[in-house]
């Protein structure tokens, strides 16, 4: 597969003050990207939200149970919020009845059953159960188009322009759409924000009315790759879609596929992502000088100064074998005005390859600056401009420094 198929300019679109960006790479920089038999695909780095490698990441797609996965991160945080409870009780009604949904994957649920929260959670997440997810919906927020509502205001705080949902279960829809980097974006969010909730994803069973499924995910019970999620799904019109994320030595990467032909595809194409991400990269927290991340000038500020850091904890990933050889470029706002909010973005870090760039994190103030009474601003009125002038002659924009990357 040519490389100009395989990477358009990538942006990955996180919260605003962190953001990463991945260019078309050359092939004597970073390692060609395997073959994948699918409508659409990505690898992310999940330390770092990096893309390593994709094909029509943003393309539309028809989700399926891929959907559920919205639906777990939306039941984890009322449960992390205490609106619900793991032991809530919840009374099955006539719209989660299990004969509601025949030929598709359900928890054989009954009119009036009585059945916990975690029961239902897992009759989503294990069994792919339709009549658990509309349960859950209407449990949470007494009726499934309330639900949906919550599952797309979701989906806009974390970013995932390109996805819309109608309903919690995925059954197709004609304005329901996913696309691979949402879905690996989403994934991100659900292992970063609920920890305590991602490992029922690993779970190989579960056991309700005396019927045992067993999770559609082939790829936990696969020795060779420590896979710990996350979720199948498959319709007609989607085909046969995974996201699965595995750890393997301290490093996570997340690998969405959609729209293989069967079962085994998606399988061995996720396997196939996720051990060459493995195998050619990895990631870094490169450190900095003092010196380069000196406080910054705040014109008109109380205080005059302020501390800077480079955004959510600066990781990277990069190209094993090329530590050496990544260098990096330190852009400050040199023309910052007081107040400044902590967190507020007042420059940027490059990360360069061979001249390529490979990543770009934001710099942020550490502390706040009030303005500053008139009569103390007085030196910045007469300064300032000065100060302008000489920094727009010295600014060279090609100028980089190597730096020191200790392995994370």
């Amino acid at each position: 597969m040519a490389l100009r198929k395989i990477l358009t300019p990538i942006f990955t679109r996180l919260p605003l003050l962190t953001f990463f960006i991945v260019v078309p790479a050359l092939a004597n920089t970073t390692p060609t990207p395997p073959e994948v038999a699918a409508k659409a695909w990505v690898l992310m780095s999940y330390e770092s939200g990096q893309v390593l490698a994709g094909e029509n990441i943003d393309t539309p797609h028809a989700p399926a149970s891929l959907v559920k996965i919205m639906t777990s991160y939306v039941v984890g945080k009322e449960l992390e919020a205490g609106h619900i409870t793991a032991e809530d009780t919840v009374i099955i009604s006539e719209n989660a009845w299990g004969k509601k949904f025949p030929g598709s994957s359900k928890m054989f649920l009954n009119v009036g059953d009585e059945v916990s929260v975690d029961d239902l959670h897992r009759g989503v997440i294990i069994s792919s159960g339709n009549d658990a997810t509309v349960a859950l919906a209407e449990h949470v927020a007494g009726h499934q188009p309330a639900f949906v509502e919550m599952m797309n205001k979701q989906a806009e705080k974390l970013g995932m322009t390109n996805s819309y949902f109608s309903n919690p279960h995925g059954l197709d829809s004609t304005d329901q759409m996913i696309t691979a980097y949402d879905m690996a974006l989403l994934t991100r969010a659900l292992i970063q924000d609920l920890p305590s909730l991602y490992p029922m994803f690993k779970e190989k069973s579960f056991t309700f009315g005396n019927i045992k499924q067993g999770n559609r995910n082939a790829l936990l019970w696969d020795t060779t790759i420590n896979v710990d999620g996350v979720k199948t799904g498959y319709t007609k019109q989607a085909g046969y879609s995974l996201v699965s994320s595995a750890e393997q030595h301290g490093q996570r990467l997340i690998a969405v596929v959609l729209g293989t032909n069967s079962t085994q595809t998606r399988r061995t194409e996720s396997k196939k992502l996720l051990t060459w991400g493995f195998r050619f990269y990895q990631d870094i927290q490169p450190q900095f000088s003092g010196k380069e991340l000196a406080p910054l000038k705040v014109w008109y500020g109380s205080p005059s100064t302020i501390n800077v850091e480079v955004a959510d904890g600066g990781v990277i990933t990069v190209p094993r074998r090329q530590r050496k050889n990544i260098e990096h470029r330190i852009m400050y706002d040199h023309d910052l005005e007081a107040p400044v909010e902590q967190g507020q973005q007042v420059g940027k870090v490059e990360w360069y390859l061979n001249d390529d760039i490979i990543a770009e994190r934001a710099l942020i103030a550490k502390e706040s600056a009030e303005k500053a009474p008139w009569y103390q601003s007085m030196v910045d009125v007469v300064w300032r401009p000065i100060n302008q002038w000489f920094t727009d002659q010295d600014w060279d924009p090609r100028e980089k420094e190597s730096v020191d990357t200790t392995a994370q």
